[in-house]
């Protein structure tokens, strides 16, 4: 297991809620639903239109160079530093935690923190030198965030990987009496805060979790953190397919998937 992004790694309670039953599926019914998952959902639908708005601004403005988002134009990107720009990878949110702090250039004058594309490059190449290592059937990959959900599933199709999207079932980590359990070696998560219950599981069962962490998120439960914006649908898109690519460059296949294949259409 690769170093710790923090110096130690909090262990979680054990999960409280385990699977209801067997015949439970990834879907949810209305009587299940909670009064707090339709908080979270609210939460997460306006984040995502906001962070679509901030798509929309992007593809409208033409791509600039920032030296405070890459301040070494020289540098050996796995793409132009331009096209993180325009996919908005570098865009954060209007929050910054501490643990973040290492991955933020500044403040942009609309108070939205700003990304280092340097750092997300580089974390790109290291996750994928770590996955590489596992059997790709052990590979879990997840995503409650809509725009985050293709290319989570077109990421674990390109490498060989378990995919779950959408609501990520409690005990799906911890429970081998739920139909749906499985033991993966390692978890990659789009959004901490969005991926609780996976990041909470992982934990428990003590396997790695590598995330795609933006401005406002905590990184007690992380072990390799990706600094992106994970709620932007383009931005979610490129970092996946980086990561798939780079992933099957390290195996020594062939194979090389186009950024379109990662796109959803909208």
């Amino acid at each position: 297991m690769t170093d710790n992004d923090n110096e130690a790694v909090e262990v979680v309670e054990d999960d409280v809620a385990e699977a209801e039953a067997a015949g439970d599926d990834s879907e949810t019914t209305a009587a299940e639903t909670t009064e707090e998952e339709v908080a979270e959902a609210t939460a997460d639908a306006a984040d995502e239109a906001a962070a679509d708005e901030a798509d929309a601004e992007e593809e409208d403005a033409e791509p600039t160079f920032d030296e405070d988002v890459m301040p070494d134009e020289e540098a050996d990107l796995l793409i132009p530093v331009e096209d993180y720009l325009s996919a908005g990878v570098h865009i954060g949110t209007q929050q910054k935690t501490k643990d973040m702090e290492r991955f933020i250039h500044r403040v942009r004058d609309d108070g939205l923190y700003v990304l280092d594309v340097s750092q997300t490059d580089s974390r790109i190449r290291t996750a994928a030198d770590f996955l590489s290592g596992y059997d790709p059937e052990q590979i879990l990959v997840t995503s409650s965030r809509q725009y985050g959900r293709f290319p989570a599933k077109k990421f674990a199709d390109a490498v060989g990987a378990r995919a779950r999207t959408g609501r990520f079932i409690p005990g799906t980590l911890t429970n081998p009496d739920y139909a749906g359990y499985i033991e993966p070696d390692v978890v990659v998560v789009t959004d901490p805060i969005g991926d609780s219950q996976a990041v909470k599981e992982a934990i428990t069962v003590g396997i790695p979790v590598i995330a795609m962490c933006d401005s406002n998120n905590q990184l007690s439960n992380v072990d390799l953190v990706v600094p992106t914006n994970n709620k932007g649908r383009r931005a979610l898109s490129v970092v996946y397919w980086l990561l798939a690519n780079e992933t099957l460059d390290r195996r020594g296949t062939d194979q090389v998937y186009a950024l379109e294949d990662f796109e959803a259409e909208v």
